[in-house]
């Protein structure tokens, strides 16, 4: 399977259209179970379905009309990313949904406003601390998109990357606590 889905890859780089969806067809089980586990792991949340999250996803492969994935491999890293975006826009939109959106705001001087649920506040706290990550190393940023917003296994990500395990459990502990850094400085 591992290689059908780089031939309809290379297809795909090449401009094949009907590759496009072929690649989705082929890959639709194992990129459901990317979004089941990220939704699993910490992302659960009420507007998130793991049909949604796929198919919003492969919307956004479709706009974005340029796979740079060579292999299985990165196509579901890529895949990872893409899911992380979505998940970040959908929690951004409700956030912004809940303060009235476009609507002008007047200050009260009481406790009616409720707080974000903390798994959104989190995401997005992980995402900023991650786009700040991802400046200074980028194969840790990688490792955590991987992991926490893709939902994926250390032995899954050393394989995606092309890296021992151990490597993965390093840059992953590592990662953390430059993240929680991050989001308490």
């Amino acid at each position: 399977m591992e290689e059908d889905l780089t031939a309809l890859i290379q297809r795909v780089r090449e401009g094949d259209a009907q590759a496009r969806s072929d690649l989705f067809g082929s890959a639709y089980a194992d990129l459901r179970q990317l979004a089941r586990a990220r939704l699993r792991d910490g992302g659960r949340h009420e507007g998130f379905s793991t049909t949604a999250l796929v198919h919003e996803s492969y919307l956004r492969f479709l706009r974005a009309g340029d796979l740079r994935a060579v292999d299985r491999r990165a196509f579901f890293a890529y895949a990872s990313q893409v899911m992380r975006s979505v998940i970040v826009d959908l929690v951004r939109e409700q956030h912004a949904q809940r303060r009235g959106g476009a609507v002008q705001h007047e200050t009260l001087d009481s406790q009616l406003g409720l707080p974000a649920a903390q798994g959104e506040s989190e995401i997005l706290q992980v995402h900023e601390a991650l786009a700040a990550l991802a400046s200074s190393e980028p194969r840790l940023a990688q490792v955590v998109e991987m992991r926490y917003f893709g939902g994926y296994e250390e032995s899954e990500i050393a394989q995606a990357l092309d890296l021992h395990v151990r490597t993965v459990r390093r840059d992953w502990e590592k990662a953390r606590l430059l993240l929680i850094a991050l989001m308490q400085g």
